[in-house]
């Protein structure tokens, strides 16, 4: 049996590279020293002007909300990506920028360009740097489904024979807390926690890893965990509403040219009417461009893969695109749905899901969106395994609802939009 003592963490200069004070201070530190001495001369901070104040306050709030978005991002499933970086950072600049214009602050225009150019540099190096040392080592205790873990991906694993590390660094110790543990076993995590190697639940790293939340361990979780913050909540329809006024002027050409085509190519409606279940439970008619010919519901359907005849030349675009959701802007106006949520079921569906999966009504817990979790990771699923799957991505941003995840999804949206990832 291993003393505490004797158990080992992660190398200590690991944990500092990591760690969110040394990048937020080292980062401002540099950033705001390099801009500040591109623009003005040495020992300019002396005799500091209300300009010079202004501009550096503004850098330090558009720095420190990048890192720290970033930092959040990176810690979800899907984010370990360098895509991410620049648009953090060009978004949160724009932020400020907005903000200065808005109550006319003087500040020095060329510190805040150098600065956004530092602060993309910074958060890359910071990514590859942490790339680097972010592979994890954990070890797994032999019990209940611990060792399932090893299939999943960039992590290095290691399942444990003894209770003991040896002379192993390790990030953490994973463990199946509801399984009938040893109490030699027992101990070990007690010794573990002592020397503050962190012990998780089985369940709690496999949702992290893989941002789902299996149908099946459902029934375990407390029911307040998968309630969302109303605080957050109420943020969310004021940012939508923003939002949709933004959109609908830039979006407005798009859709009258969707439309015409739309005409022009084949009879029948131009917008898609279909009855969907919304936030609370509550029935809804969502939007849609039409992408199909007309009667396509009465003809044979295609599984996927099949290139479906009944989808017109138009609608095979605007699909692969995401163009022919954007008349649900309406059902953002009128409240029936969110930019991002899980993806609004047909009623029938739904209701067929409620009578076979424990606890599906919480998914109508949130309002639905335009893009989803299951979306931006999974794509279009027309197979039961796939829905399922999809359904368990649900759970997850249910579980995990927040600001950080919402520009997660929102991220990954661009990129799919870009891609025609999952369209069908």
């Amino acid at each position: 049996m291993s003393d505490h003592r004797n158990l080992r963490h992660s190398r200590w200069y690991e944990l500092v590279l990591l760690s969110l004070p040394f990048q937020l201070v080292s980062g401002l530190v540099f950033i705001a020293g390099a801009s500040s001495l591109a623009r003005w001369d040495w020992g300019f901070w002396l005799h500091l002007t209300p300009t010079q104040i202004n501009s550096l306050v503004a850098v330090a709030i558009a720095v420190t909300a990048s890192i720290l978005t970033l930092r959040r991002l990176l810690r979800f499933p899907g984010a370990h990506s360098a895509a991410y970086p620049f648009p953090t950072v060009t978004v949160w600049f724009a932020v400020v920028v907005i903000a200065i214009f808005s109550f006319q602050i003087d500040h020095a225009r060329t510190v805040f360009v150098y600065a956004y150019v530092y602060t993309v540099i910074w958060c890359y190096l910071g990514y590859f740097i942490g790339r680097r040392y972010r592979t994890l080592k954990i070890a797994l205790l032999p019990f209940g489904n611990a060792l399932e873990l090893e299939k999943l991906p960039r992590v290095y694993w290691r399942p444990l024979d003894e209770p003991t590390l040896g002379q192993t660094r390790v990030d953490a110790v994973v463990a199946d807390l509801r399984a009938q543990i040893p109490p030699q076993w027992q101990k070990f995590l007690a010794s573990c926690t002592l020397s503050g190697i962190p012990v998780y639940h089985v369940k709690h790293i496999s949702e992290s890893m893989t941002g789902r939340v299996r149908m099946d361990h459902l029934m375990e979780n407390e029911i307040g965990s998968l309630i969302p913050s109303r605080t957050y909540a109420i943020f969310k329809r004021i940012f939508d509403l923003v939002g949709l006024i933004v959109l609908g002027a830039l979006l407005l050409p798009v859709l009258l040219v969707t439309a015409l085509a739309i005409r022009l190519e084949s009879p029948g409606p131009i917008v898609y009417r279909q009855e969907r279940m919304g936030f609370r439970g509550k029935p809804f008619i969502m939007y849609k461009f039409r992408s199909m010919c007309q009667g396509a519901d009465k003809q044979k359907h295609y599984t996927e893969g099949c290139r479906d005849p009944r989808i017109t030349r138009v609608g095979r675009i605007i699909r692969k695109y995401r163009i022919d959701e954007l008349p649900q802007l309406l059902n953002i106006l009128k409240g029936d749905m969110s930019f991002i949520g899980p993806r609004p079921e047909a009623v029938s569906l739904s209701e067929w899901y409620e009578q076979e999966i424990p606890f599906f009504s919480y998914r109508h817990v949130v309002r639905p969106g335009i893009s989803g979790w299951a979306q931006v990771e999974q794509g279009y699923a027309a197979e039961v395994e796939g829905v399922t799957i999809k359904l368990e991505y649900d759970f997850y941003y249910i579980k995990y609802f927040s600001f950080w995840l919402d520009m997660l999804i929102f991220f990954k949206t661009i990129k799919t939009v870009m891609t025609g990832f999952g369209s069908r």
